[in-house]
């Protein structure tokens, strides 16, 4: 009777870990999947509360686009939609197609490569400062359990579990060489950085920037040498649909592709965009025209 009631016991003590290494899986502060995606994973969850902190990684490996790579590829489209189209405009107002082109062209490369080194050294410090916050993590671990006990229950209590279970769990990470993993996910709440993230975040906002910014440079390469102004106007009407179409599609992309709210959201999303592009490209236009109205004036005085 008593290896029965120790069995079960132990039966129930397991199955309420793995019911909360369900729980924590689904509602991870990192989990890139709706909850109701870990149905199918909970049957194959191992009584080992830290095999949940693992997950915000590993679920993140199982989708086809990281979201921060998808990220990083509108940072770069955004920039490259809106600058570039503003020069290139700027510079029609001279009436020259090639300065138009060579002066798109060495904009898009030189932007390309400063937007590409910033999402770099940017990806690079974030690396550095999850190394750093996870050194401290595990030095925290070893010299002040204590601590790391009352951080473990605090983690724990907006789940509203049992004081019993909170207790077989602080035991379990305490023994756990994942403790600092589930920190780190649970705490700090800080994605473990890939060793290819700088570079592909660099070769996303670079590449994002040079095709955002090429768009409005081709009609210029299908006009003669002194129709600027001919080129402008089909630069201008692939603009506002290419703008319009990145405003809606960036939009829904957050909020939702279905829905008279969601598409509501994308319309105004995909307005602004076309609105911001408009407004830096007339406000270089003007300076140019400006420019060289003042130029004029002082070769005829």
């Amino acid at each position: 009777m008593l290896q029965g009631s120790s069995s079960s016991s132990r039966t129930s003590s397991i199955m309420s870990i793995s019911s909360v290494t369900g729980l924590m899986a689904s509602y991870s502060p990192l989990a890139d999947r709706h909850p109701m995606e870990e149905k199918d994973d909970t049957a194959t969850l191992q009584s080992d509360v830290e095999t949940g902190a693992r997950q915000g990684t590993g679920r993140r490996s199982a989708r086809l686009i990281d979201g921060r790579t998808v990220s990083d590829a509108i940072i770069g489209l955004s920039d490259g939609m809106t600058v570039p189209f503003a020069l290139t405009a700027g510079l029609s107002a001279l009436g020259d197609t090639k300065v138009v082109v060579f002066g798109g062209l060495a904009e898009l490369i030189a932007g390309a490569i400063s937007m590409g080194l910033g999402g770099y050294l940017g990806a690079k410090s974030e690396e550095e400062s999850y190394n750093a916050t996870l050194k401290e993590t595990k030095a925290q671990t070893l010299t002040d359990p204590a601590s790391v006990s009352e951080t473990i229950s605090d983690i724990f209590e907006p789940y509203e579990l049992p004081s019993e279970l909170v207790a077989q769990l602080k035991h379990h990470l305490s023994d756990s060489p994942n403790l600092p993993s589930f920190l780190m996910n649970f705490q700090h709440t800080l994605p473990e950085p890939s060793d290819s993230r700088a570079v592909m975040c660099a070769l996303t906002i670079a590449l994002g920037y040079f095709i955002g910014g090429f768009v409005p440079l081709v009609p210029y390469f299908f006009v003669g040498p002194t129709d600027a102004y001919i080129a402008l106007r089909w630069s201008i009407l692939i603009m506002v649909i290419a703008l319009f179409a990145f405003g809606y599609g960036k939009t829904c992309f957050v909020s939702g592709w279905h829905g008279r709210q969601n598409v509501r959201k994308g319309l105004i999303g995909g307005i602004q965009m076309v609105l911001v592009g408009g407004i830096a490209a007339g406000s270089a236009m003007g300076l140019v025209k400006g420019f060289q109205m003042l130029a004029d004036s002082s070769h005829q005085n």
